[in-house]
């Protein structure tokens, strides 16, 4: 399996230094990324990404709320085969009906996404893992209404953070699964608690197992208390080491 850092972990030093942020990366041993909020900065990104030999599996961007041509364009710009709307907010959460909106909205998305070539995909928070009145969760629900085409980047930690059991969800989901974002930390909702991959409760071999149709696992931290890249480097050493080194 491909693994992928999604580029929001490095954000501040991205917008400070893209080119030196980007070869920082690649230095740490990355060999993918996963872009967001891709628009503006595609050309100058593209670029840097080609200096280093980096390639983008999969992207974030808001596809629900901006225009999805200038995306998708931006996309292929970045050669991103699958772009993954990353929010929608949690009062679109609460009930079936609403949920079946969002789902409507991404398989109209996928449409357009095919137009270029380009996959659509959507990941979660912790809102979506809450339950409803009918016992399932907010994203199985949103599985069962997508079109096949349209895949999901379940977010393992805000899963867990939402009430639910990574490992079980995942096997509740399914192939509709295929990417995850790997974090690690005292599943809290304070993003500032997350720490380095490998260094907190998740149990992150189960959770790789657990999901059969995995193409890209994406390291992601949302804040951390420390120096970012140390937490990166130490999450992608861990991760690359395998299970001997867990």
């Amino acid at each position: 399996m491909d693994y992928s850092i999604q580029l929001y972990t490095v954000r501040h030093a991205l917008e400070a230094d893209l080119a030196a942020t980007v070869a920082r990366v690649a230095e740490i041993g990355f060999t993918h990324v996963e872009p967001y909020n891709f628009v503006a900065t595609a050309d100058r990104l593209a670029a840097a990404l080609r200096e280093h030999g980096l390639t983008a599996p999969s992207g974030h961007a808001p596809l629900l709320s901006a225009d999805q041509d200038e995306i998708f364009a931006a996309a292929r710009t970045l050669g991103i085969p699958t772009v993954i709307d990353p929010y929608t907010p949690h009062e679109r959460w609460g009930t079936v009906e609403g949920i079946h909106l969002t789902a409507e909205a991404l398989n109209a998305a996928a449409v357009k996404g095919a137009e270029y070539g380009i996959r659509v995909g959507y990941h979660n928070h912790a809102w979506e893992a809450a339950l409803l009145p009918d016992g399932r969760t907010g994203i199985e629900v949103l599985a069962d209404r997508l079109n096949p085409e349209v895949v999901l980047e379940l977010d393992t930690y805000w899963a867990a953070v939402g009430g639910q059991d990574p490992v079980a969800l995942l096997a509740r989901l399914g192939d509709r699964v295929r990417f995850i974002h790997i974090k690690d930390g005292p599943v809290s909702a304070d993003p500032a608690s997350q720490v380095a991959v490998g260094s907190g409760t998740l149990p992150i071999w189960d959770i790789i197992d657990a999901a059969d149709s995995l193409e890209v696992g994406v390291i992601e931290l949302d804040d951390f208390g420390g120096d970012m890249f140390d937490a990166v480097t130490d999450s992608f050493r861990f991760i690359s080491a395998g299970r001997i080194g867990a």
